[in-house]
């Protein structure tokens, strides 16, 4: 890798996140076109069913893409979906050199882009810049490969690790700008999953608004994630705010009560039944994996967010800390009854920086 093949890719990856909140269920992509040390076209995927990145950046190239080198931050496709393959766009065009940053794992594509691309005599290298790339496309990465979405789980704490005072009374603790910062990892979420706690204390929306965000990209409409309430003994009352707003709600339960799911679905909501007593949050994510969603949120209380990391299904902890103390009696952060020192969860800081006045961690479990 030499660093102008660092800096390119950079830019391409960089592009790609102009899809960051709008691209589900397909990857964000970006795409540079460099001709003789100039950048005569680029282009990021928006929406899924448009354009992918290579089609925008070969358009503004023009006849320029001619002898070109592309950096892809994810190997360009060779199969039919609802477009035609990139890899072929890019040798019609006479691409001469191909760089990728991470080779795709839907079974699909697989390799099989780049294999095409060399069979028409261009040199093609994937590997550029892949931990960035990776990390932009993390969720749906592992869902091609067959695995669970990406979980984050969001929280939000004061100082002394308290969530809510003993009444339950929470709103709020942090402020306005975590709030919106809030916001984003929801817009970049295909779900959004919820306890019938949470809806029967807050009675929360759990939607994408972005009529405060000054920096919402332009022209882009927010797709709103799934709404998903885990409610093993379906409680969720079919008033609840949640199950009138634009988008999917989904309940997640155990219970065969008839009458309250035909309720539920007469207000708006969609019933995903399991067997058992309790939801199985391993069989959840599988059935959204199955849905096509990548990344998914928990925005919950102690008692579920305890229950998703005691089950190994965590991959991110969001935790928003605000400078002010709610007290001893308030509730914790989590319910994770661990009784001895060697029980204790390590985290690894990944990010810590200051959200207005408040303070947001991005930790993984060890």
């Amino acid at each position: 890798m030499s660093s102008a093949d660092a800096a390119y890719m950079a830019r391409a990856l960089q592009l790609a996140r102009q899809g960051l909140y709008t691209t589900q269920p397909n990857p964000r992509v970006g795409c540079v076109l460099v001709n003789d040390g100039v950048v005569v076209g680029g282009g990021f995927h928006a929406r899924a069913g448009e354009p992918h990145a290579e089609v925008h950046a070969l358009r503004q190239a023009g006849e320029q893409a001619r002898g070109a080198t592309a950096y892809v931050t994810l190997e360009p496709c060779a199969h039919h979906g609802r477009t035609p393959p990139c890899a072929d766009a890019l040798i019609r065009a006479g691409i001469a050199r191909v760089v990728a940053a991470v080779q795709d794992s839907n079974p699909q594509v697989g390799g099989q882009g780049l294999a095409r691309i060399r069979a028409a005599g261009i040199a093609a290298e994937c590997g550029v810049l892949e931990g960035e790339a990776r990390a932009l496309n993390a969720g749906f990465l592992r869902r091609m490969a067959g695995g669970l979405p990406w979980v984050r789980v969001k929280l939000a704490m004061s100082l002394d690790g308290r969530t809510a005072m003993a009444s339950g009374e929470s709103q709020w603790i942090t402020g306005a700008a975590a709030r919106l910062d809030v916001q984003k990892l929801r817009a970049q979420s295909g779900a959004i999953i919820t306890g019938v706690g949470t809806v029967l204390a807050d009675n929360p929306s759990l939607t994408v608004r972005v009529e405060d965000w000054q920096d919402w990209p332009e022209g882009m409409t927010p797709v709103q994630p799934l709404r998903v309430i885990v409610d093993s003994q379906l409680r969720t009352p079919p008033t609840a705010r949640i199950l009138s707003l634009p988008g999917r709600t989904i309940i997640a339960t155990t219970s065969a009560d008839a009458e309250k799911q035909a309720a539920l679905k007469a207000a708006g909501a969609e019933v995903w039944s399991q067997p058992g007593g309790r939801v199985d949050l391993t069989v959840l994510l599988r059935q959204l994996a199955e849905a096509q969603i990548n990344e998914v949120l928990v925005e919950t209380g102690p008692t579920l967010a305890g229950a998703f990391i005691a089950a190994g299904l965590v991959d991110e902890l969001i935790v928003y800390q605000a400078p002010t103390l709610l007290g001893s009696a308030a509730k914790p952060l989590l319910e994770l009854p661990l009784a001895t020192m060697v029980e204790q969860r390590h985290l690894r800081v990944l990010d810590a920086r200051a959200v207005g006045s408040d303070w947001r961690w991005t930790l993984a479990l060890e």
